[in-house]
C-alpha cells in the first residue's frame, strides 16, 4: 500500500491499514524515540503514545510526496518526546541561554581526519555530550531540523539552539583532537573517554 492510500485508510478507521502502518514504521519511530528518551522503557512508551496520537490525528496529514508520511509521523513522535522532556524539565535546565556562550569555536577537523575515527567512538563522543547539547546536535545534524523548528520543539530561542549546537561542536572537536593526539602517540589500545 502506498503512503497516501495508507494514510487515507487509517484516517477512515481501517484497522488493517493501521496494522500495516504500525508494522511498516514502528521500528523507525522507536529508533527515533530512543535517541531522545531517558531509557529503553521510556522509548517504548513514547513510541506507543506516538502511534496512539498518529491514529487519532492522521486525518490532518497532507501528502507532499514520497517520505512525507514518515516525516509527519516523526514530528508527532518528536513533539511527544520533547513534551515529556519538558515535563521532567531536564532539557530546559541544561540548555544554554545564548548569553552564556562566549568562547570561540575551534576549527573543525576535515573529513579525512574525522573518517579515521571509528564510528562507535564517534557515537560515544556524541553520547557523552551534556544532554541539552546532545539533543540539539542530534536534532540539527542527524534529524535535519532547522534552528527554528528546534526552538519551537524545545521552547527556547533560535539563537539558543544555535549556541547549544556551537557548544556541542566545540566539545566534539576537542574530543576528536584528543583522540587523535592519544592515537598519534601510539595509545591505540586506550579507550576514548572525555577528559
Amino acid at each position: 500500500m502506498v503512503e497516501q492510500e495508507l494514510a487515507t485508510r487509517c484516517a477512515h478507521g481501517d484497522n488493517e491499514a493501521r496494522r500495516e502502518l504500525y508494522e511498516q514504521y514502528s521500528s523507525r519511530i522507536l529508533s527515533l524515540c530512543r535517541r531522545y528518551a531517558s531509557g529503553p522503557a521510556e522509548a517504548e512508551d513514547l513510541m506507543q503514545d506516538a502511534f496512539v496520537k498518529i491514529f487519532r490525528v492522521i486525518g490532518r496529514f497532507r501528502w507532499n510526496g514520497p517520505g512525507s508520511l514518515y516525516s509527519w509521523m516523526s514530528r508527532v513522535a518528536l513533539n511527544l518526546a520533547f513534551d515529556s522532556a519538558k515535563r521532567r524539565r531536564r532539557l530546559t535546565r541544561q540548555l544554554l541561554d545564548v548569553e552564556e556562550v562566549g568562547e570561540v569555536i575551534p576549527e573543525e577537523p576535515g573529513y579525512e581526519e574525522a573518517a579515521l575515527i571509528p564510528p562507535e567512538v564517534l557515537m560515544s563522543m556524541i553520547e557523552a555530550l551534556p544532554e541539552g547539547y546532545r539533543t540539539v546536535f542530534r536534532l540539527y545534524c542527524i534529524d535535519g531540523l532547522s534552528h527554528r523548528d528546534i526552538a519551537h520543539l524545545l521552547g527556547i530561542k533560535e539563537k539558543s539552539s544555535s549556541a547549544n549546537l556551537s557548544r556541542a561542536r566545540a566539545l566534539l572537536i576537542a574530543d576528536i583532537r584528543q583522540y587523535q593526539k592519544d592515537h598519534a602517540e601510539g595509545n591505540d589500545a586506550v579507550k576514548w573517554t572525555r577528559k
